[in-house]
């Protein structure tokens, strides 16, 4: 069973938590967010979708989902982009390389302190790959414990126990999915609302998912996974850039009965206001803790290949997924250079101390594709190609072991894009039928 609540009954004080951040800034009160200003952007013409209605996420439609949470015990998956804007606030003007302007809030209450305060009885926090509060490195154990802020228990969905127990949902009434993605099959917040949304069925409990915008929804691409290469860093067959928001994704879970043994799952959506597929979003708050802005969520289906590589994307900088290299690449083909070293998200970066060759991707214009010319480009200049693919990790990435031998063969990147079609295809033509957005 499928709700989808989506009326707008309230007048919102007006904000926009959309579009492109970096470039030239000029700070505005809320008060000076009006017709004026609007007037101002929207005469900038631009090939992104500028909005002159504000975005509203599913978090920020209080109204909508709070009598559903009333007089229950609540679980929350969440993590650090599980919040409810405010407004009025402190809105910024910002003018991209594109030209594009548009206006972003940065001000929020977390989800669980609003719930607390509206004296909702949240019982414990479910929390994905990277915590509830969003520190841990890529891959890291996340430990079960308590919340230092709210004392709530913690319950980790991350490391040895990726779904949540019946003992661990007992005595839960409901539980809300409440997290930012990126769009991109190995980035597993998918893969968490798929076990949330199955353990729940098994138990009869249902999930009210509050929606959010999908950051690269404006394009679908990649390989499409094979079903004998299923992980955690792909648990459906669909391809590696899958164009839903969390709220549609959930309904294909279920349509195409993925949740095994005819389990279905209770779902309610809260939809995402004033949005389309094609709407650029500038995230206000970075989904885990190497994706810092919209030019490394915009790259990351890209350069994430070479996670199963010998290649460095950025981790170990300050400019993740926005820069790759490796000690093992020629220099005479490469102009940029750089060391990774230990920090915020990565205790341990890949070339650790090493001096890195490679390419500077920060001042490309935003994809609306998979560029794969970078990882084919990397293993032909690689000094030591043996080692270059991590077999097992690149499949899971890649959710195919063909793409290695593809490019082991010497098959252009043109010609294996041109071998994904067929499944590109079909899986379009599945998502149709899921779609709460154009």
């Amino acid at each position: 069973m499928v709700f989808i609540r989506n009326a707008f009954k309230n007048t919102f004080l007006f904000f926009c938590t959309v579009l492109i951040s970096c470039g030239s800034s000029t700070k505005v009160s809320s008060q000076e967010v009006n017709e004026e200003v609007l007037d101002t952007i929207t005469k900038k013409k631009t090939t992104e979708t500028v909005l002159t209605q504000p975005i509203l996420v599913g978090a920020n439609q209080t109204l909508e989902y709070l009598p559903l949470l009333e007089e229950k015990n609540v679980a929350i998956v969440g993590n650090q982009t599980s919040v409810i804007f405010k407004y009025p606030n402190i809105a910024t003007i910002f003018e991209s390389e594109q030209g594009m302007r548009a206006l972003k809030f940065k001000q929020y209450t977390h989800l669980v302190d609003s719930l607390l305060s509206r004296n909702i009885k949240i019982k414990k926090v479910f929390a994905p790959e990277h915590g509830f509060r969003g520190k841990a490195d890529a891959g890291e154990l996340v430990a079960d414990g308590k919340d230092i802020k709210t004392g709530l228990p913690v319950v980790s969905l991350y490391g040895k126990n990726k779904k949540p127990s019946k003992k661990s949902l007992s005595g839960i009434d409901i539980v809300v999915f409440d997290i930012q993605d990126v769009g991109v099959r190995f980035y597993t917040y998918i893969s968490t609302l798929h076990y949330v949304m199955q353990a729940c069925a098994e138990n009869n409990i249902p999930v009210l998912i509050l929606d959010r915008p999908n950051p690269n929804a404006h394009y679908i691409d990649g390989p499409t996974m094979e079903p004998e290469h299923t992980s955690f860093l792909g648990v459906h067959p669909i391809p590696l850039v899958h164009g839903m928001t969390i709220g549609e994704y959930a309904k294909m879970v279920n349509g195409e009965g993925w949740l095994g043994e005819g389990l279905t799952c209770d779902i309610t959506i809260i939809p995402v206001k004033n949005y389309t597929h094609k709407t650029a979003y500038s995230l206000p708050i970075r989904p885990s803790p190497n994706l810092p802005n919209d030019k490394a969520i915009n790259l990351y289906p890209s350069l994430g290949f070479f996670e199963g590589t010998t290649i460095n994307a950025g981790r170990g900088t300050e400019t993740q997924f926005q820069i790759y290299g490796s000690p093992d690449l020629a220099i005479e083909k490469y102009d940029y250079a750089y060391t990774p070293k230990p920090n915020f998200g990565a205790k341990y970066p890949k070339h650790r101390g090493e001096v890195c060759y490679g390419n500077d991707l920060r001042k490309i214009p935003r994809l609306s594709r998979i560029n794969l010319e970078w990882l084919v480009n990397a293993y032909k200049n690689s000094k030591d190609k043996e080692k270059f693919f991590n077999t097992k990790s690149f499949t899971a990435h890649a959710g195919t072991q063909k793409l290695q031998q593809q490019i082991i063969d010497g098959v252009s990147a043109t010609q294996i894009k041109k071998s994904w079609s067929e499944g590109l295809r079909a899986y379009k033509e599945k998502r149709k039928k899921y779609l709460l957005y154009k």
